[in-house]
């Protein structure tokens, strides 16, 4: 088949299957970002992605990601009360963003697509112990959530004081997470999963796609795409299942949200990935 035959087949492809609000069914469920209505893409206008829409015509290529049974897990980082709680300790600079994209409730529409299709759910949550708060060194971030005591527990081996805290899953996940399925994984210990075992158990798990939301959006949640990404899986980001911080001087999540959308093989909305979870399933 020619070049001209090949993008012609394509095209129609697209057009022909376009489901809108930003996806596309074709041999599985792959998610295109082909925006509102069943118009081909490079007929409407362009528009940069946001936390609720995906890109349209925004001058960079369209990779798509396919989900597909067995090989593509949800990855959920950080689903913890200092982040997601009103009384967390980062709720200051965090609940505007949180609470603007909705993250609360499209992180537990993520957890239900995925408990319902029965797909795999990998957490890769933070904690800091009493010895991680003699480091010697530390960044910007590292050395605020240290002097605010985010994430503290007692010991690796303590659950003393857990239950409640800031280092515990928000109440709203404990029944998706606390299921026996979910993989809890070690802690990270920075921002990204080089420091813990996610890479590990999504390779033997069989996993080398990833669905990739939680918190928080320009720190844990882009250096586990990073570094996913770097270490061969297919990462696709949920733009308004993440959130950041938002200071006088700086947008965590604006800064994020590039980042997603330059690397990662697709972005788009919690709605449009639960329905493309559910059609990849036959649901």
């Amino acid at each position: 088949m020619g070049l001209k035959q090949q993008a012609l087949k394509i095209s129609m492809t697209v057009a022909g299957a376009g489901l809108g609000a930003g996806l596309t069914i074709v041999a599985g469920a792959l998610i295109l970002g082909l925006g509102a209505s069943q118009a081909p893409a490079q007929d409407k206008e362009a528009r940069a992605a946001t936390a609720t829409m995906p890109p349209i015509n925004d001058g960079l290529p369209m990779p798509g990601f396919e989900i597909t049974r067995g090989n593509t897990a949800l990855v959920i980082t950080d689903p913890q009360n200092d982040f997601l709680s009103p009384k967390g300790v980062t709720w200051g600079v965090v609940g505007q963003s949180i609470t603007s994209n909705g993250t609360v409730d499209n992180l537990a529409a993520l957890f239900d697509v995925a408990k319902r299709t029965d797909m795999p759910v990998f957490v890769s949550p933070h904690y800091y112990y009493e010895h991680d708060h003699k480091w010697h060194f530390e960044g910007a971030l590292e050395r605020l959530m240290h002097s605010i005591g985010m994430f503290d527990r007692p010991d690796a081996l303590s659950l003393e004081g857990f239950e409640g805290s800031g280092a515990d899953w928000l109440e709203r996940y404990k029944p998706y997470i606390n299921d026996g399925k979910t993989v809890v994984t070690s802690p990270h210990k920075i921002y990204g999963p080089d420091s813990n075992d996610l890479a590990l158990q999504l390779r033997k798990a069989g996993i080398d796609k990833v669905i990739l939301g939680g918190m928080s959006s320009n720190l844990c949640t882009e250096s586990h795409m990073r570094s996913l990404i770097e270490a061969g899986f297919e990462v696709m980001v949920v733009t308004d299942a993440t959130a950041g911080a938002i200071t006088e001087h700086y947008d965590g999540y604006a800064a994020s949200l590039t980042n997603f959308r330059m690397i990662a093989s697709a972005i788009d909305n919690t709605e449009n990935t639960v329905r493309a979870i559910e059609a990849a399933h036959g649901m």
